[in-house]
């Protein structure tokens, strides 16, 4: 339970490390798992120390033990095994100190090491973190590439001289770090956490070389794996050798056989490149070379034709066609207008025959009235009436005789011309 303390009413420190060891010794034993990062035996001395480290995370816990308890497991264990551990958690009030107290030391084995993957490699499938739709394509050519990797080791030196035989202006950005034992996975995460942010940094690999199960265990801790998923950098794993797949290889966004492999996989081939380049400029040449010469038949086709060989035969045939047509029509108009008059001439000669005048000029004369009305019938006439004659010359007065009655009976009458005109 919480004390009741204040400024007024401390609790010496004395008290403060004696509740905390109670609090502790209700604990009870239990069972720890971790690595053993360092390893005290004195001679002679009855105790073993030991430090127990948690490899995901930068945790240590010392540890004391019996030294016929270590004996049991002497011969198998030493700094770097992981084990499993019965101890009791014990607190040290004079020192103010947290220690376990081992009564039973057991080795995890290679067996059990490797179930344990199984059974992580099988969680971690399940949450989809090695599906393949989250792999990430690699740039083409990296502007800088992040490198993490053991100090000096033979996978640095395998891919930064590969990758600068393929490609010599490749870039790197490494962290040296220890691959294995008890440090290497809480610095490796921390590695490719900073390359991760880095801004330029375009993919990372880690690499390192071969080794037996429990050396490349830290890539496959979870924390490690989980990290590498969390990345927006495309990961590229180059662990140990073609047999070795610790759980990071599958994670990756590719995995390389070996550190060698992943400088080929990263960066191009300058060399294929530039016959890359070399085979697209001649393909484009040829290309280039038959559109022209293509063109150019075309062009020859164009001018040896007839309308381009002699342009102005075109104009001249279109200007005898007009020419033949403008006198055809001429002639249909003069045709037309010349039938026109003959028949304007006939129709003139009709009318003129048929006209008055010319019966007048023939000899004949009108009879007029003094209202203008002409004589038809001698019987519309009286004796001795004024009537005017119109003849082709021009006109004159006669008077109508006493018998003209008798006269228009016998089909003709007489008239007195006593006046003219």
């Amino acid at each position: 339970m919480a004390l009741s303390t204040s400024a007024d009413t401390p609790i010496p420190v004395g008290e403060v490390s004696r509740l905390i060891g109670g609090w502790i010794d209700r604990l009870g034993a239990v069972w720890v798992e971790g690595q053993i990062t360092q390893l005290s035996r004195r001679p002679g001395a009855g105790v073993v120390f030991l430090t127990l480290r948690d490899p995901s995370h930068d945790i240590s816990i010392g540890v004391t033990c019996f030294r016929g308890v270590f004996d049991q497991v002497a011969d198998v264990i030493g700094e770097g095994a992981r084990v499993v551990l019965h101890a009791k958690p014990e607190w040290y009030g004079p020192r103010g100190s947290l220690s376990l107290r081992a009564v039973e030391i057991r080795p995890v084995g290679v067996g059990e090491l490797l179930v344990r993957l199984e059974r992580l490699k099988k969680q971690l499938a399940g949450e989809g973190l090695f599906a393949l739709d989250r792999k990430r394509p690699l740039p083409f050519l990296p502007q800088l590439v992040g490198l993490v990797t053991g100090r000096a080791s033979a996978a640095e030196r395998d891919v930064r001289e590969n990758a600068r035989l393929r490609w010599p202006a490749v870039r790197f950005e490494v962290r040296n770090v220890p691959v294995q034992g008890a440090n290497a996975v809480p610095q490796v995460i921390e590695a490719v956490r900073e390359l991760d942010a880095h801004p330029q940094v375009d993919v990372i690999i880690v690499a390192r070389g071969g080794g037996s199960v429990e050396d490349l265990l830290p890539f496959s801790d979870e924390q490690l794996v989980r990290t590498v998923a969390d990345c927006r950098t495309p990961v590229v794993s180059a662990i140990g050798h073609e047999p070795d797949s610790p759980l990071l290889d599958l994670v990756a966004d590719l995995r390389a056989s070996t550190p060698t492999d992943a400088a080929k996989r990263v960066v191009p081939d300058v060399r294929e490149e530039l016959a890359k380049v070399q085979l697209v400029s001649d393909r484009a040449l040829r290309v280039i070379r038959g559109l022209l010469d293509r063109e150019e038949r075309g062009l020859e086709a164009a001018l040896s034709r007839p309308s381009m060989a002699a342009p102005q035969r075109m104009v001249d045939e279109r200007e005898a066609e007009v020419a033949d047509r403008l006198d055809r029509a001429r002639r249909s108009l003069r045709h037309a207008l010349d039938r026109a008059d003959a028949d304007l001439s006939h129709t003139l000669a009709r009318v003129v025959a048929l006209s008055p005048a010319a019966t007048l000029r023939r000899g004949y004369a009108v009879l007029q009235r003094a209202d203008g009305a002409a004589v038809r019938d001698p019987a519309e006439v009286a004796a001795g009436e004024e009537l005017r004659a119109r003849v082709a010359a021009g006109d004159f007065t006669v008077r109508v005789s006493d018998g003209h009655q008798a006269n228009a009976e016998g089909g003709g009458g007489q008239a007195d011309d006593s006046a003219g005109g």
